[in-house]
């Protein structure tokens, strides 16, 4: 699918999502009905080996540096990917990494929690803003979810999908958080999935993340490609980005997540040089209609579309970055800074 056409399917899945449609899925019936049996294999094929329990990385990151003053607020929510499932130890989630990294780049201690579940839809994001919400402490200075495919693997409308993730964003961002999301990732990479289930799930997983896009930047929020980020890595490197379960990321593919992240969790929160913020024409970076934006996110490596102009002669506007990654180091949260 070309950007353009990919571009015209996010448009139309984020303004379904927008008025309420509800029909535009993610796969014809009759592509659904073909690739059943397939799916069935795939499912008993992946997720053999997964660490039944998830790492607790909640706490306080930033060992070492002043106590003054509160801490920065990282909240993480959304599906088994935010949560770090696959991987044995705390500071190998992606949370612990972008706390761990957020701390070094902002030389203040940062505050992890967590509401993301294994197994999670979008659907789901309405409980956990709640739980974010429901907190009587500070608002997260800055909030990072992943989601979307389990979204795709359970056939979920793509407009709903949006409809829920958008809900979420604009709710966080009314509160008074920053929002960075990781969209869908590219599940045409999973080592044993088999065509045509492949191409069908990277085919749908890249529609997926750019309608994702449209929906977060029209809130306030700006999103970080993650498929096409890890895609390539994996696919070359299967053994070493997979985990042991062939489906969730190993330590190392969380590594890869959280470098892409870190940039625009940072610029968010106005902590990255002043110069990274303008468009570098080297880079291809510049300001596009959302939709193309998004389109183009979808199929390159680490991008991040955040808002721009509010409206154009096609729509709202977006500026595109590829920025610079920053390497993060694993951390394990302090005994003193363990969740009370």
């Amino acid at each position: 699918m070309t950007s353009m056409s990919r571009a015209r399917v996010a448009r139309r899945i984020a303004a379904g999502a927008a008025y309420g449609g509800g029909g535009i899925g993610l796969a014809g019936a009759a592509a659904v009905g073909l690739l059943l049996a397939e799916v069935q294999l795939a499912r008993r094929r992946v997720g053999i080996g997964t660490p039944d329990r998830v790492p607790n990385a909640r706490g306080l990151y930033g060992d070492g540096l002043p106590a003054t003053g509160e801490p920065l607020r990282l909240m993480m929510l959304g599906d088994s990917t935010a949560a770090g499932q696959g991987v044995h130890r705390a500071g190998q989630t992606p949370g612990a990494l972008l706390a761990s990294g957020l701390a070094a780049v902002a030389e203040r201690r940062v505050e992890l929690g967590s509401v993301a579940a294994p197994g999670a839809c979008s659907d789901d994001l309405d409980r956990q803003v709640a739980l974010v919400l429901a907190d009587h402490g500070r608002v997260p200075d800055i909030c990072v979810i992943m989601i979307g495919a389990n979204d795709v693997t359970h056939r979920m409308p793509a407009t709903q999908s949006v409809r829920h993730l958008s809900g979420a964003v604009r709710r966080l961002r009314t509160a008074g958080a920053e929002v960075v999301v990781g969209t869908c990732p590219d599940l045409g990479t999973i080592e044993r999935v088999r065509q045509p289930l492949r191409w069908l799930a990277r085919r749908t997983s890249r529609q997926l993340a750019a309608a994702q896009t449209i929906g977060v930047v029209e809130q306030g929020g700006r999103t970080v490609s993650l498929g096409d980020l890890l895609g390539p890595e994996f696919a070359e490197n299967p053994r070493e980005l997979f985990g042991p379960d062939n489906y969730h990321p190993s330590a190392e593919g969380y590594a890869t997540a959280a470098m892409a992240v870190l940039p625009s969790v940072c610029a968010a929160l106005g902590l990255w040089p002043a110069e990274e913020e303008h468009p570098d024409a080297l880079r291809r970076e510049g300001f596009l209609p959302v939709a193309r934006a998004a389109a183009e996110a979808a199929s390159e490596a680490g991008t991040e579309v955040a808002a721009a102009m509010p409206t154009g002669p096609r729509g709202p506007w977006a500026l595109l970055k590829r920025r610079r990654r920053r390497r993060v180091s694993e951390t394990e949260p302090t005994p003193s800074a363990q969740p009370r």
